[in-house]
């Protein structure tokens, strides 16, 4: 694992506080954060309300989903706390996401979002408006497909953020390059994916998650569990939808203190922070449940995780 940094539990302490924001009496509903998850089809129901649930857990105020319709009555049916709009499959679907899509601070992209022609194409012209909106967006799952089959829609866009897993990272390497990973140097091949795609943000999860934007490279090993119940990537791209928003309030404010992490993009800060949260709430969760945790006891676990780790 050379040409690696990870961060000692003193750092990470200092990394989140140059993010989170502090709970104040003053503030208003919408000001920690209002997130969106683009995603939910007949199918796949659990994994967009694991992700805006996290989102909420995680400390954001509002999470919304748009989903398509026949998705849209059972995820409302899992929480009333999230805002749900099933137009993903409408006629108009993209007007139905655009007259909303001013009031997010950032958007998840892909927590079952199928791969159906017309919702892509939707998802399509989401992205590109909110590019235009300078909007932090998290892309995950099927919205890695997506990617995959366009890399164009996400070149050069340093306000996003990838969470591919091993299999797919490879398909998203060999799409660039028309080549295989390089096993031997995989730090490399990261850093080169990164750079050809515009020094975007990319997580390669995995044993250990390795984050980089092409030029830094960091390392998460906080512990975790050997449980891989479905839905853990969900939890991570949820939390990560609130650090994204987080991490760019943070840059945008001149007056915010700086510190030794400020050099690091507030992707990579993001992305750090949510991987060190949901490995510490599967370890948590494991230690309670064993072999029979489920993504829904990690969720259980993200408060006296975040405390743990951040306060």
């Amino acid at each position: 694992m050379r040409r690696m940094s990870t961060l000692s539990p003193g750092q990470l302490l200092e990394m989140a506080k140059l993010v989170v924001p502090p709970l104040q009496y003053s503030k208003h509903k919408g000001q920690a954060g209002r997130v969106a998850v683009i995603g939910g089809c007949k199918e796949y129901t659990g994994a967009p309300y694991f992700a805006a649930i996290s989102a909420i857990k995680t400390g954001a105020d509002l999470s919304h989903v748009f989903c398509t319709d026949a998705a849209s009555p059972v995820i409302k049916g899992y929480s009333p706390e999230l805002i749900v709009h099933p137009v993903l499959d409408c006629t108009n679907s993209v007007e139905e996401i655009l007259q909303w899509l001013p009031r997010f601070h950032s958007i998840v992209i892909g927590p079952g979002l199928g791969r159906e022609e017309h919702i892509l194409e939707t998802t399509s012209s989401v992205i590109e408006q909110a590019k235009l909106k300078k909007l932090p967006i998290v892309i995950d799952a099927d919205g890695l497909f997506l990617v995959t089959q366009n890399p164009e829609i996400i070149k050069g866009y340093t306000n996003a953020v990838l969470t591919p897993n091993v299999a797919e990272f490879g398909r998203l390497y060999k799409k660039i390059f028309n080549k295989e990973v390089d096993s031997k140097d995989p730090v490399a091949s990261l850093k080169q994916l990164c750079d050809e795609l515009g020094h975007v943000t990319i997580v390669h999860k995995g044993l250990h998650d390795v984050i980089s934007d092409g030029n830094k490279v960091l390392m998460c090993s906080n512990p975790g569990s050997p449980r891989r119940c479905g839905g853990q990537g969900d939890l991570l791209s949820g939390s990560m939808g609130v650090f994204v928003a987080w991490g760019k309030f943070s840059e945008d404010e001149s007056t915010n203190e700086r510190n030794s992490f400020s050099n690091y993009p507030f992707g990579m800060q993001a992305a750090y922070l949510a991987c060190a949260l949901t490995r510490e709430c599967s370890r948590r969760a494991f230690e309670l449940n064993g072999r029979s945790m489920t993504t829904t006891d990690m969720i259980a676990q993200i408060h006296p995780s975040f405390e743990h780790l951040f306060t």
